[in-house]
Order: C-alpha cells, then structure tokens, then sequence
C-alpha cells in the first residue's frame, strides 16, 4: 500500500557546501532529491572537482530541472547545451557544469533506486 509523505527543503536530511554551491538533499522512499543553488561564476570543475579528486562529474544525473538561471552542461566529449528556467533533461556521466550568466542557478536533481537513465527517452 502506498503511503503519504511530506517532506521540505526547510528540513533537509543533509546538506553539502563547496565553494559557491550549497547541495540540499531529502530522501522520500526511494527517491532522493537535491536542490543546488549555485553562484554566478560556479564551475563544477573548479569547485567540486577538485574536492572529489576528479576532473569531471561521474554522476548520472537521472532527472536535472532547472527552477531559475542559466546552467551550462559540457560533455566530456565537448557536446553542450545551455538549461534555462523550465528545462529538464539527463545528464550522463562525464561533465562538467557551471552557471552562465549573473543569476544564481535554482535546480533540482531527483534520482530513483533501481532506474537506469539509460531506459529513458
């Protein structure tokens, strides 16, 4: 049987901070949701990746949503696309991200036990 749940940033299960970003993560069943808020002239490869030791983001990201901003995604391989406020997508491992433009970045990544992006079209 299904049940109801209610959860809100206000209270997040955890929370992570890198140089000009702020990671808020709620866990619903077996749904985790992040909302990044992120600073102008915020690039991943500056910020987080130097913390994860990595070079670029090996995260899939199964469903990325953007609330407000410019946010742009480059693939290892060079491709790259620019998300605004309304955009959805997926995004592959391999990347690198940051914010274009001078207002922060509001987005939201939601990720599901069990599913493969890869299924998704």
């Amino acid at each position: 049987m299904s049940e109801f749940i209610k959860k809100s940033f206000s209270n997040p299960d955890d929370t992570a901070h890198f140089p000009g970003i702020t990671v808020e993560i709620v866990q619903i069943g077996g749904i985790e949701v992040r909302r990044l808020t992120a600073e102008p002239e915020w690039v991943w490869s500056e910020s987080v990746g130097p913390a994860a030791g990595i070079e670029s983001c090996q995260f899939e990201h199964l469903v990325w949503f953007v609330i407000s901003g410019q946010f742009v995604v480059q693939m290892d391989d060079g491709t790259t696309e620019q998300f605004g406020p309304g955009d959805i997508g997926v995004i592959p491992p391999g990347h690198d991200a940051w914010v274009s433009g001078d207002e922060p970045v509001v987005g939201l990544d939601i990720q599901a036990d069990g599913i493969d992006a890869s299924t998704l079209s």
